[in-house]
């Protein structure tokens, strides 16, 4: 249900993060030589609380100390501007890890997660049913239709994962296609039996339909799950290092402050969406990573394996610009 909600990287001479542990992603030294490759960079975002980071750290002046000048390009999820990332017309973007893996599983390109922006946290996501639904419990989902923003994303990964857990197949149900501004009406409407939300859209579901939360989508057997970060094609990061390197040590400041201060990420979050500032302080966000871990990258990539999402198994190590 996340546009997003989905999800979110080789600077081995820069960052000390290692590919499988959990070094801080704000610890790494300043790159040796004449400062970055590129001054001025193009940053693709998806405006979702995930984003919130990159505007701090923006309005901080951390990209500045950096060397660095960010110039910002809303988008809504990488694979549509695929061709700006490829000839560079994108230099980083925000991405789920549902989205990096697909796209590294489909040979198109290789990517590198630079920044982890977020990981799982309850009441971030959930399938959500009408007051009146007759579907008490998972299992009653046999057979019924689920509305999730986009196939193959991060709604039917963790709604997979959740069903398997109840004795469940994703073959069991059908899902559905719907953005999340449509899915009360499709609700209202009965074309869907149940549809995976995130805010604000739960709380519009429960207070215009007395909705149910039925599946808590991002605890249980994805407890802790990564969501989403800050990536690049590999092969900007390696043309670029230093500039690679400056863009996390930036970030990595930023996101140790929105870890800290909530205020930080609500002061940001009305600029960049249509999120009005008294609905953005009352959210439920996911929490946000200070470390870049491969590990827990590797349970998002090993879940997409199982449920028939990717053709291969990907290793992650391979994912993290270390």
């Amino acid at each position: 249900m996340r546009v997003g909600r989905a999800c979110l990287a080789g600077l081995v001479a820069a960052l000390l993060l290692s590919a499988c542990g959990g070094a801080g992603t704000g610890t790494a030294r300043p790159a040796t030589g004449d400062g970055p490759e590129k001054t001025e960079i193009t940053v693709g975002v998806v405006p979702v609380p995930s984003a919130a980071s990159l505007f701090i750290a923006i309005d901080k002046g951390f990209f500045k100390q950096e060397g660095l000048t960010v110039k910002t390009e809303t988008i809504q999820a990488p694979q549509a501007v695929m061709p700006k990332i490829l000839n560079g017309g994108i230099d980083a973007f925000l991405t789920s890890y549902v989205s990096l893996i697909a796209i590294q599983d489909s040979g198109v390109t290789k990517l590198k997660m630079l920044v982890e922006s977020q990981q799982a946290a309850p009441g971030v996501n959930g399938v959500m049913i009408t007051g009146d639904s007759p579907i008490k419990e998972i299992k009653d989902l046999r057979g019924k239709k689920i509305a999730v923003n986009v196939v193959k994303a991060l709604g039917e990964v963790t709604i997979s994962a959740h069903l398997k857990a109840a004795g469940l197949a994703p073959t069991d149900v059908s899902f559905v296609p719907v953005p999340f501004a449509e899915q009360l009406a499709a609700l209202r409407a009965g074309r869907v039996d149940a549809a995976w939300m995130t805010e604000p859209y739960i709380s519009a579901a429960k207070k215009d339909l007395s909705a149910r939360l039925l599946i808590d989508t991002l605890t249980g057997p994805t407890e802790g799950l990564p969501l989403d970060g800050w990536a690049a094609s590999a092969a900007w990061v390696s043309a670029n290092p230093k500039t690679a390197a400056a863009f996390q040590r930036a970030l990595g400041k930023a996101q140790k402050l929105a870890a800290a201060d909530r205020t930080e990420i609500d002061r940001v979050v009305p600029r960049y969406t249509r999120i009005p500032a008294d609905v953005a302080a009352k959210m439920t966000l996911a929490t946000f990573s200070t470390s870049l871990d491969a590990a827990r990258i590797q349970r998002v990539a090993d879940l997409m394996s199982e449920f028939g999402l990717t053709k291969t198994k990907i290793d992650a190590t391979a994912l993290v610009a270390r």
